[in-house]
């Protein structure tokens, strides 16, 4: 036979047969199967599954076919001509596209009936589908050998269709249903729950608190996905939320009392908790239930008690912030006893490089301005100079008792029609030496701002050559990246100057005092908490240093560590001393023994009060007690109000939560319950200017009552006081004469909020006897006031260098907390978001002419709010230009009448007569 006889038959051709000398074969198609005849017997018989095939190599002439190619049984036929082999191909592919098919269709049914199985069983049981099971489920999904489209293909092929495993629609619907987008369709299944629980348990949310839960409050009680994160306002009712999801889990049977902890950050939270939960229980007729709520210091001493089966102490000092400062003291004083080396590193740090320098080539950041608007720094000999460098330069020689004169005019006269007289940086003249400190990064070139500087350096290094006269320099590289005595020190000595470090030299009355003992200590002790809570040494702090940046003075971060390592370790042993650890430690020693499997929490569904607050250490601690499958964990915070960076608060910790806990669910409470709308709108249009923040629109059910910001300006601070006490009295008047409701419970309340306990000097002293009968006034810090609420909130003090405070965000903090918030002024920011939202009805703010707060006038250039004087009137003034915090204002001198900024002296602008007030110029000039 020359072709095969049948359609489902295969032969050598006679030819074929004789050329490539094969044996007498035939190659049968059988029920789905190749059966090959070999002399009449059967050789091989294989099920065209897909499993397996046949290799077929086409030939000039013709194909061989070999049967289990590559092993040791394969089986070889060859004489088939080439067209028969293709037919071949064909046919194999058309009986092995239903077993194709009917084996991907049935890996897709098993899984999507997996998932069907659990879906059914959370509806069965109300249970929210947690992103831990999808994507459990999803990890699950079958890697088919063929992709969608193939699948599809196959299914809508004619020999497919002939076999297919059941009803068409029904496989068509199998196949749609492995296509869905699945995060969409348990998105869609959660809310469809969400929507069930909100119905059935109605009941349970209206009785919570005095008034029902919101819509948002009680769909954060009925997430339960793994890790939730709830972003609220202020004023939200976030406590409500955390106690009524507690009571919704014991009371939906989804955890047992003694399987839920409530943490807070103080015992007086952690209290009201507990009792706010059991009122609940109580009010819901489970009387003897409880769930627990404690501190995270409590928490952690009871775990490392229980995995080492010794319980710490912890040392009061370690706890108390104003405690820790005075130990912190007594261990800085006894190394300087003990240490000369450490004495002379610590007063050098604090003398010299108290204040760091700003990024290279900024102009800003000065510490007043002169007559023409030009900004100045002042060194501690009390010299003014153009820039931080050069400041620094001032104070490191003042220190090591050197001689120098700043911008001594030249021995030479170089005035010319079109420059003015040379003046060099520095002149020694006990040896007779210029030098000149140029604004130069590593690779020899100025900031871009400054036109033309490089030919002035050019000159400069000209002029002394022809002159003869000798020059020293340093650049901005070498100061920001090398030691002072390295770049400076060592070309004065070689010239005969001999250094006298001494830090108690005498400051002249006009000089600009140094850094304080008590404020590098403060220092020191932020930087310790935030170095422990992160897991951070100074050995690996110091190696993570980049020597190479030009914008960061590194020398001064590393004079900080040297100081920081003894500290440190004194810090440290005073504890072992006590046998005790502090609260960074016992967060840490606590996690620890969670992620060792040393100890094995008891809870399972665990919920975190102002999250916000939290340090990495306490995100640590979390993360470990629900660090095992089906366990809960539910924080609740405003990133808006996270003020506690001196405390080892970490605002990343919750602006980064998915990083830290894996995927999360976020969800807002957006509505408050305490602010006017409008004070809402103005409280977060300035804070949301920060973009490291997390967004939300918040939208108030309160009602307003009249101006919800005033602001009143007096002529100095001697009269702040008696202006507040001339708004309380027209307040007291109008809730006498009812032009102002009383509040429900009887006297208004008022917060007076000082961003430093000395503001309550601004309280008038015999408020109580006079407005007392209808009002209840309470002075708080800022700080203390977080969480509270009064009908009205007075400012006392917004003033400029003292709210906003300028010292808090020290750069070498940064160190130890790589991921902090860089945004200006952040925490600040924040603490008067949180001032502002005290109130329920009205905010006042009090500032001093010619001193306001840069905060307020943010407020009034965003047309918040006008200042006014405290007779009613509105202040309009002429803004100084030069410093943009005085006013211009009419002074009389020895010549009369004239302009000048209202905060004289250390603002001595004045504006030039006849002209618009404009100033000519403002910051560094580079000349020749």
């Amino acid at each position: 036979m020359t072709n095969a006889d049948s359609e489902n038959q295969w032969i050598p051709s006679p030819y074929g047969r004789i050329f490539t000398k094969s044996k007498n074969w035939v190659l049968r198609l059988v029920d789905g199967a190749l059966v090959l005849f070999v002399d009449g017997k059967v050789k091989i018989r294989l099920t065209l599954d897909g499993k397996s095939q046949p290799l077929i190599k086409q030939g000039v002439l013709w194909a061989d076919i070999t049967f289990r190619a590559g092993q040791a049984d394969a089986i070889r036929i060859d004489g088939l001509p080439n067209g028969q082999a293709r037919k071949l191909e064909k046919t194999i592919a058309t009986c092995e596209r239903p077993y194709l098919f009917d084996r991907a269709y049935g890996q897709i049914l098993t899984w999507l009936k997996e998932g069907g199985v659990h879906l059914s069983q959370c509806e069965q049981d109300r249970r929210w589908i947690p992103q831990s099971w999808q994507a459990a489920f999803e990890s699950r999904r079958p890697h088919l050998e063929r992709s969608d489209e193939d699948l599809w293909r196959l299914f809508r092929d004619p020999s497919v269709r002939a076999r297919l495993p059941g009803e068409a629609d029904y496989v068509e619907s199998v196949l749609r249903i492995w296509r869905r987008d699945w995060p969409a369709y348990w998105a869609q299944k959660n809310e469809e729950y969400t929507r069930r629980e909100l119905v059935a348990c109605k009941d349970l949310f209206d009785q919570v608190e005095s008034k029902p839960l919101t819509e948002e409050q009680a769909r954060a009680v009925t997430c339960f996905d793994d890790r939730v994160l709830v972003v609220a306002s202020a004023g939200s009712g976030k406590t409500s939320t955390m106690v009524a999801k507690a009571a919704y889990a014991v009371h939906r049977g989804i955890f047992r009392p003694d399987q839920i902890l409530l943490l807070a950050f103080n015992k007086k939270a952690a209290d009201e908790l507990q009792e706010r939960t059991g009122n609940l229980f109580i009010r819901l007729g489970m009387e003897d239930v409880a769930v627990e709520a404690r501190t995270f210091h409590s928490l952690g001493l009871s775990i490392i008690g229980n995995a080492t089966g010794r319980k710490p102490s912890v040392p009061d000092w370690a706890v108390d912030a104003a405690a820790g400062l005075r130990k912190l003291e007594a261990i800085v004083d006894n190394l300087k006893d003990r240490s000369t080396e450490f004495r002379t590193k610590w007063d050098l740090f604090r003398v010299v490089f108290g204040r760091d320098l700003p990024e290279f080539g900024s102009t800003s950041d000065f510490d007043g301005w002169d007559r023409d608007g030009n900004g100045y720094v002042q060194a501690i000999r009390g010299e003014r100079v153009r820039s931080h460098e050069e400041r620094l330069i001032c104070d490191w020689l003042f220190y090591n008792g050197v001689n120098y004169e700043y911008e001594r005019e030249y021995e030479f006269d170089t005035a010319t029609a079109d420059h003015r007289q040379y003046f060099p940086d520095f002149y020694y003249p006990d040896i007779g030496v210029y030098h000149e400190h140029f604004a130069l990064n590593a690779a020899g070139e100025p900031p871009a701002e400054f036109t033309g500087y490089l030919d002035g350096v050019a000159w400069k290094r000209a002029e002394h050559k022809r002159r003869g006269t000798k020059l020293i320099e340093t650049t901005s590289h070498q100061l920001r990246t090398r030691s002072l005595d390295d770049v400076l020190g060592k070309q004065l000595t070689a010239r005969g100057v001999a250094l006298d470090p001494n830090p108690d030299r005498l400051i002249p009355e006009r000089g600009f005092p140094p850094m304080d003992n008590e404020k590098l200590v403060a220092l020191v002790r932020i930087f310790i908490t935030h170095a422990k809570s992160n897991c951070l040494t100074v050995d690996a702090l110091s190696q993570r240093l980049n020597v190479d940046s030009s914008d960061v003075l590194i020398q001064r971060h590393m004079m900080f560590l040297e100081i920081v390592g003894p500290v440190l370790r004194g810090w440290d042993d005073a504890l072992d001393a006590e046998g005790g650890i502090d609260f960074e430690d016992m967060l840490n020693h606590a996690a620890a023994h969670l992620e060792a499997g040393r100890y094995e929490s008891p809870f399972e569904l665990v919920m975190a009060d102002e999250f916000q607050d939290a340090s990495r250490a306490r995100a640590r601690l979390c993360r470990a007690l629900v660090n095992r499958r089906g366990r809960f964990f539910f924080a609740v915070g405003d990133d808006w109000q996270s003020i506690n960076r001196f405390a080892g608060s970490d605002i990343s910790v919750m602006t980064d939560f998915a990083d830290w806990f894996g995927n999360s669910e976020v969800l807002k409470l957006e509505q408050t319950f305490r602010c006017p709308q409008e004070l809402c709108d103005v409280s977060s249009r300035f804070i949301s200017k920060n973009p490291n923040q997390l967004t939300k629109k918040v939208h108030s059910v309160a009602p307003a009552m009249g101006p919800v910001l005033k602001a009143f300006q007096v002529d100095n601070k001697e009269e702040l006081s008696v202006a507040i006490d001339t708004y309380l009295a027209q307040l007291y008047r109008d809730l006498m004469e009812g032009r102002v409701p009383h509040a429900r419970e009887g006297k208004v309340t008022v917060f007076v909020l000082g961003r430093y306990n000395r503001d309550i000097s601004h309280v008038p002293s015999n408020w109580r006897a006079r407005y007392g009968r209808l009002i209840s006034l309470s002075f708080l810090s800022m700080h203390r006031s977080k969480g509270a609420e009064a009908d009205y909130v007075i400012l006392p003090a917004m003033l400029s260098r003292a709210f906003p405070s300028t010292r808090v965000d020290d750069p070498v903090l940064a160190m130890a907390m790589p991921t902090g918030d860089t945004y200006p002024l952040c925490e600040e920011r924040r603490l008067f978001y949180v001032a502002l939202t005290r109130a329920r009805r009205s905010v006042a703010l009090f500032t001093v002419k010619g001193e306001t707060s840069s905060f307020l006038n943010e407020l009034v250039k965003d047309r918040a709010l006008k200042v006014e004087a405290t007779s009613g009137e509105v202040i309009e003034e002429e803004r100084c230009p030069a410093c943009e915090i005085g006013v211009i204002v009419q002074r009389t001198g020895p010549y009369g009448v004239f302009e000048a900024c209202s905060s004289y002296p250390r603002c001595e602008y004045k504006p030039r007569s006849g002209g618009n007030g404009a100033r000519t110029r403002r910051g560094f000039t580079p000349t020749v």
